[in-house]
């Protein structure tokens, strides 16, 4: 009797274990058939990402790669992130936090990304992580990441992105000691803000928790980085400098560290920081991505790159945002091919051309030869038909012009019918701003100023996206340019200065209020801004025809 008991129970434990390996198995089967981003961790510099420590039930071994992940995850290293948390994985398949980090790092709050790829690979990580043991916090935390992924063939992003707010708003209150429960949260409200809302309510209500958590967790890489994105509008930017300052130091081995405190600078005109900033980051991103293919560039370096321009031609330094371009043109390959790349290659030399009101050569302008498919970023590629519009209209070539409005206008309907709004209204500003240029070159000034006003307005009740450095032109420095075009420097005057309050320091927006008071007999203030002007570019050995004008006004 006794043999058979003992017999049933070696049955039973070997059959537990079969049983197990056969889950493990299934497992494993499963993962390897995700794709999963695996290898080697690729960490230029001093490899410094900051303090964090993030509670989780996994062993001792996988934890710290678990915590190296978090890091990465925080300053937007979102490939680098993933393997960590899938080596964290093959240290521990029980690690259920490691499998929610993989769906976090495919989850780019900010900008998401176009396809479905990284949908089907964090909906199905999480459904592998369901079955695996996990405390009520754990639970939690994935019913919250699998919010966004839920229903994604039929419910849209926004929607999405609202309700993983909502379920980490529920995390945040339930675990008042989880510091990282309250960051995450705060991002959240960064990626649910509405860009219409110039009270910045989620911005402020993100604020106020960073900056609690700012004082006990001075390193931490994710608070420092959040506190740029939430004040990165021109009402609360100044919040945020002595946080821009830091950032930086804190994680010094992540490009987008060394990049984020440039969001800052830009906002407050700040440009030889901003060129330092993205000096630093560029060279981080290059170091990054020739650690992984010679000839390939990785996106964060073309965002660096657009910023650098940006900064470049503030100071009017044509040399240097020139020297970015045609380094532009040398790329072989980038990657992953996604929105901050399809935005740097079209806006870089949008921006060039536009700033300098060289009209013929925008007129012509081509894309940098690559391997975006364009039809995919169609707000990104309207960034070249504006530019082609605006540089045709102004050279007289109106035909020309109305062909490109044309392709603006399905390019905003695509994006309408994607229900991607922000998107779709960024490109509607860009036609009616060719349309009102339309107008005034066929001698119907009213409706040219009419529609040119109602577009600055739209304009300005709209904040920038997260991740460009500002708008290929402020639809408010045109407008002022309009008005100088139309003979009318008085209201010019009014609008030039309206337009610096909101972007600081652009070497356009001063060279016009400048001109404009000039015009008006304003001599003290055209003094003031013709000298800021000069100042401004001292270092940049600028060829300007502007700044010509501005010494020629001062007798220098």
């Amino acid at each position: 009797m006794k043999r058979i008991q003992i017999y049933s129970l070696f049955m039973l434990l070997m059959a537990g274990i079969i049983g197990c390996q056969t889950k493990d198995s299934k497992r494993t089967a499963e993962l390897n058939d995700l794709d999963l981003l695996r290898g080697e961790i690729t960490l230029c510099g001093s490899q410094e990402f900051g303090a964090v420590s993030f509670a989780t039930l996994c062993n001792t071994e996988s934890q710290a790669t678990f915590n190296l992940g978090i890091s990465l995850l925080h300053s937007f290293e979102y490939e680098e992130a993933e393997k960590a948390f899938v080596k964290a994985i093959d240290l521990d398949p029980d690690c259920v936090m490691a499998y929610w980090g993989v769906a976090m790092s495919n989850f780019h709050s900010l900008w998401l990304q176009s396809g479905t790829k990284h949908l089907e690979k964090g909906s199905r990580i999480l459904e592998i992580a369901q079955s695996l043991p996990k405390s009520e916090r754990e639970q939690d935390y994935l019913d919250a990441i699998h919010s966004f992924y839920k229903n994604w063939e039929s419910v849209t992003s926004n929607e999405r992105k609202n309700l993983f707010e909502a379920k980490m708003e529920g995390l945040y209150t339930k675990y008042p000691e989880d510091k990282e429960a309250a960051i995450f949260y705060a991002l959240a409200l960064n990626a649910t803000a509405d860009p219409t809302d110039k009270s910045y309510e989620n911005q402020k209500k993100a604020g106020k928790i960073l900056e609690q958590l700012s004082e006990s967790q001075p390193d931490h890489p994710g608070i420092a980085h959040y506190i740029i994105h939430t004040y990165d509008y021109p009402e609360l930017a100044t919040l945020a400098l002595p946080t821009a300052r830091r950032y930086a130091e804190i994680a010094p081995s992540s490009a987008h560290a060394q990049h984020m405190p440039s969001h800052i600078f830009t906002r407050l005109g700040l440009w030889e920081e901003a060129i330092n900033s993205n000096l630093n980051s560029t060279s981080s991103a290059l170091c990054y991505s020739q650690s992984i293919d010679s000839e390939g560039h990785w996106d964060e370096e073309l965002h660096g790159m657009d910023y650098l321009v940006y900064a470049y031609l503030q100071l009017g330094d044509n040399e240097k945002a020139i020297g970015q371009l045609d380094y532009l043109k040398s790329f072989k390959k980038v990657y992953p091919i996604n929105f901050k790349v399809a935005y740097a290659t079209a806006a870089i030399p949008s921006r060039i051309a536009l700033e300098n009101k060289n009209w013929i050569e925008a007129a012509n302008l081509q894309l940098p030869p690559n391997d975006i498919e364009w039809d995919n970023f169609p707000w990104e590629k309207s960034i070249l038909h504006f530019a082609r519009a605006m540089g045709q209209v102004r050279t007289g070539n109106i035909e020309s012009a109305n062909k490109e409005l044309d392709t603006l206008k399905i390019n905003h309907q695509k994006l309408l019918e994607t229900d991607e709004i922000y998107k779709a209204n960024q490109v509607k500003i860009q036609l009616n701003t060719v349309q009102a240029w339309i107008f005034f070159a066929m001698d119907r000034d009213d409706e040219a100023l009419s529609l040119m006003t109602e577009t600055s307005e739209m304009e300005y009740n709209t904040s920038k996206h997260a991740v460009t450095p500002g708008e290929v032109i402020p639809a408010g420095e045109l407008l002022g340019d309009l008005l100088m075009e139309m003979g009318k420097p008085e209201k010019a005057l009014l609008v030039y200065e309206f337009d610096l309050q909101q972007h600081p320091n652009r070497f356009n927006g001063i060279s016009g209020l400048a001109k404009a008071a000039s015009a008006t007999n304003d001599k003290p203030k055209a003094t003031k801004y013709f000298e800021l002007l000069l100042s401004q570019a001292q270092n940049s050995n600028s060829t300007r025809s502007e700044l010509r004008e501005a010494k020629e006004f001062l007798g220098k």
